[in-house]
């Protein structure tokens, strides 16, 4: 078997506002998602998936479209073992030549599905590094990014970032603007994270924000108005200085609270990991559930986390310097 593994990530500053051609700062966590790819010769896809935050289960299907998993299982954890899958293995084809390969196909993660994380980043950047390496080929980490992003792209119907992959494949902190993105310094950032248990639905919160610009001129202003936390960000990354990092994080979540894409779980783990001393707090990813980034270098807001209602884990997690590790 051919195993790699690959981090998930909490956005620092920028999301919803990098759709708008704003630049966004993701980091890279040590919390990763493992794939394991065996080839096989029937030219089937055998996915067993596991810890993906719900029961594991294993499928087995064909390539064409009507040969498709019948499984009594929640949607989006199918999604996240069968269309992610698919579209990887389909990169890992093209860029092999090898149209008819099958795959063995095993998931394990720590990475909450669909928790603004970045599961399915890092499902898609370990499945074509195991995949191609399996056949033989290495990619290099930006033609994975790339390989991952279009993944992601087609799954998400064009809705996809290029941070989540980037990040994931080249580890650290990233800086993306457009189709631009490279990797920064970072300083090693005390980072906590707290997680309601829930996910929110990606497409329909960044047609909201859509929906509101239209509408609101000063909507739009607000978005530009995150690009600008996010360029005073990167002067305080550039800096080491946390507390400003803290500060301009607490700026985030106020301006994507107003554009209506917190949720109450979300302000009220942000409010707790502040009155425990944090030194910024906001939610990550698309928002409305899943989880929140908070600084705190002491031990409270991980204390107070867990005893906030509304949030079902609390725990800390290291800066990802490295991206993709080949395990096997």
């Amino acid at each position: 078997m051919t195993l790699s593994s690959a981090p998930g990530k909490v956005y620092l500053f920028g999301e919803h506002a990098v759709v708008y051609g704003e630049p966004a700062v993701p980091c890279a966590i040590e919390r990763r998602a493992r794939v394991g790819v065996e080839r096989r010769s029937d030219g089937k896809l055998r996915v067993h998936a596991e810890d993906l935050s719900l029961d594991g289960f294993t499928v087995e299907y064909g390539a064409s479209a009507d040969d498709r998993p019948d499984v009594d299982v929640q949607e989006s954890l199918l999604t996240a073992a069968t269309q992610y899958v698919d579209s990887a293995i389909e990169q890992v084809r093209e860029v092999t030549g090898k149209a008819e390969i099958g795959f063995d196909v095993t998931i394990e993660s720590d990475i909450p599905l669909g928790a603004g994380l970045g599961s399915s980043a890092a499902v898609a950047v370990a499945a074509i590094d195991a995949g191609t390496r399996a056949l033989g080929t290495t990619l290099e980490a930006d033609e994975l990014a790339e390989r991952a992003y279009r993944t992601e792209h087609e799954v998400q119907e064009g809705q996809a970032s290029r941070a989540d992959t980037f990040c994931s494949a080249t580890g650290g902190a990233v800086r993306v603007e457009g189709d631009d993105c490279r990797s920064i310094d970072a300083p090693d950032l005390p980072i906590v994270i707290g997680f309601d248990g829930g996910a929110g639905d990606t497409g329909e919160l960044v047609a909201g924000v859509r929906r509101v610009r239209e509408e609101y001129e000063f909507a739009a202003d607000t978005i530009e108005a995150i690009g600008d936390v996010v360029r005073n960000g990167e002067d305080a990354l550039a800096a080491d200085d946390v507390e400003e990092l803290g500060r301009l994080m607490n700026f985030n979540h106020g301006l994507l609270s107003a554009l209506g894409v917190s949720s109450r779980s979300l302000d009220t783990m942000t409010w707790a990991a502040r009155d425990a001393g944090a030194l910024g707090a906001k939610l990550t990813g698309a928002g409305g559930g899943g989880c929140i980034v908070a600084l705190d270098p002491t031990p409270e807001t991980q204390t107070a986390l867990s005893f906030t209602p509304g949030c079902e884990d609390a725990f800390r997690a290291a800066l990802a310097d490295e991206g993709v590790k080949r395990l096997e």
